[in-house]
């Protein structure tokens, strides 16, 4: 079985969806060797590795949601592949992706017209955009949780929710995130790092 019949199975995607995706995957082949969208090594497994990656943020959102926010997108991870599975599966969610380098926010302005998706692109830093008062915000791989939390901050609503992927050392983020913050987090285990985790952050508040 393929790493794309692989994907349609694990997440039980429509064909149209993988149409999208195999339209995203050939654009960041594609772009990739001008700017770096990802790691030029890990183009081999697109979608075991980048696409899986981000599809377990789309299982963890709350079905009722409606606005989603994507920080430091960068080559479109997660909220491009959210984007696309929401247009199958979550119609009504709205995705704000935010990404301060213009060249990035140019391809993922690209990809989500050539995917026939329905997403904004803000090309700035997260903090110098309005507040985009959302149920859900997310992010893979940007910045510390401290300075994740911040962002979560400005742009989540009250009783909102943040799903965070985070690398091996996401016990020690949290630790030191604690000293500043209240938050309830589960941890899932990722589904492409055993070492990585999906960490759902709510009720998040400055620790008094």
């Amino acid at each position: 079985m393929s790493d794309k019949d692989q994907f349609a199975s694990l997440y039980d995607v429509s064909r149209e969806t993988i149409d999208r995706l195999q339209v995203y995957e050939d654009l960041l082949k594609k772009w990739t060797i001008r700017i770096n969208l990802v790691a030029k090594s890990t183009l081999g497994d697109v979608w075991s590795r980048h696409f899986s990656d981000s599809a377990q943020v789309f299982e963890a959102i709350p079905k009722d949601a409606r606005i989603l926010c994507d920080f430091g997108s960068g080559g479109g991870f997660p909220g491009l592949v959210i984007a696309a599975m929401a247009s199958e599966k979550l119609p009504e969610l709205h995705i704000s992706l935010i990404e301060s380098d213009a060249r990035k926010a140019s391809f993922l302005m690209t990809a989500a017209r050539e995917m026939g998706l329905r997403a904004t692109i803000h090309v700035d830093r997260v903090e110098s955009v309005a507040n985009q008062k959302a149920d859900v915000v997310t992010a893979r791989a940007l910045a510390p949780l401290n300075s994740l939390f911040l962002m979560a901050e400005q742009h989540l609503k009250e009783g909102g929710t943040a799903l965070f992927l985070k690398g091996e050392k996401h016990q020690e983020e949290l630790d030191t995130a604690s000293a500043m913050w209240d938050f309830k987090v589960e941890k899932q285990p990722s589904a492409t790092n055993d070492a990585s985790a999906l960490l759902v952050i709510t009720n998040l508040r400055r620790a008094k």
